[in-house]
């Protein structure tokens, strides 16, 4: 009987610890796969490896900052009335040692990956202390933890980029960075009408017009940047803009008429037409960029 328990008990601590590492979140990793996809090297083998080894890496060091940012926020996330229930550490479904045990496990396995890619590990390297100084004072300070998100999409992009041995376009750069500032953006403005405030002491420095003012401007950067980019460099895409404005016109949709966009991973998955947009963006830019005669 007592054996029975025991399992039972450390097969929830396990499954605390994978929720803590948040797996479903690992598709903003998907970032990595831009350089790849529009230098039209997804043909070559030796690249597409090389992208998914830097993005399990990545998917590693993000759950690490998850754990990082966790341990840290655990008394506010107590007093959040949805971190309070799903959250390992703040629903007591993990120990704060245990979590601490499973960090070091995180962080020993991803100094295997400097054998591999070392300077993707760099650039992982720059993003960990980041995120260290979000979790301990950016994501306290106005603006600059907007910033500091939006930063962190960046690095994936110039990881991937890294790891396939080719330079970051500015296109690519400042296009990713409006879209990431529009989600970081959404992020805090759903922030501000569910939580009431509560659990995140920077919220009482922002107003709901305000970062709705954010979101417009990026989302228009966004979409004037990556249509730029297409009609300047890649015109054989230019049929991915469409899908581009309607997920910026869907999102917003799901953000303000169904409550969504506190997560920007649970909006995608929660919402079949936004899903099926990307999945169409990836379909047709794939199809654009075939390169002529491949099989």
């Amino acid at each position: 009987m007592n054996s029975n328990t025991s399992a039972v008990g450390n097969k929830s601590v396990l499954l605390g610890l994978i929720k803590l590492m948040r797996p479903k979140q690992w598709v903003k990793n998907g970032f990595v796969f831009a350089p790849l996809m529009f230098t039209g090297l997804f043909l070559d083998l030796a690249s597409v490896t090389q992208t998914v080894i830097a993005f399990v890496l990545f998917s590693l060091a993000s759950s690490a900052t998850y754990v990082v940012n966790d341990l840290k926020d655990i008394e506010q996330d107590k007093k959040h009335p949805i971190k309070s229930i799903k959250r390992p550490l703040a629903s007591g479904q993990v120990t704060p040692a245990q979590a601490k045990q499973w960090l070091v496990g995180l962080y020993a396995t991803l100094l295997l990956g400097v054998y591999f890619q070392p300077l993707v590990m760099a650039v992982i390297a720059g993003y960990l202390l980041l995120n260290v100084a979000y979790s301990f004072y950016l994501k306290h300070q106005p603006v600059l933890d907007i910033f500091t998100i939006a930063i962190g999409f960046v690095l994936r992009v110039y990881a991937g980029a890294v790891a396939i041995s080719v330079p970051l376009s500015s296109w690519m750069f400042v296009t990713t960075l409006c879209l990431a500032l529009y989600l970081a953006a959404i992020k805090r403005r759903q922030e501000l009408l569910q939580t009431t405030q509560q659990g995140r002491a920077v919220l009482e420095k922002y107003t709901v017009s305000l970062v709705d003012r954010y979101a417009e401007m990026s989302a228009t950067g966004a979409l004037l940047f990556y249509s730029l980019f297409v009609m300047n460099a890649r015109p054989e895409m230019v049929l991915t803009i469409p899908f581009v404005l309607f997920g910026l016109f869907r999102y917003w949709y799901v953000t303000e008429a169904l409550g969504e966009g506190e997560s920007p991973t649970d909006a995608l998955f929660a919402d079949k037409q936004l899903l099926l947009t990307v999945v169409g963006w990836i379909g047709v830019s794939l199809w654009a960029l075939w390169p002529a005669g491949a099989v």
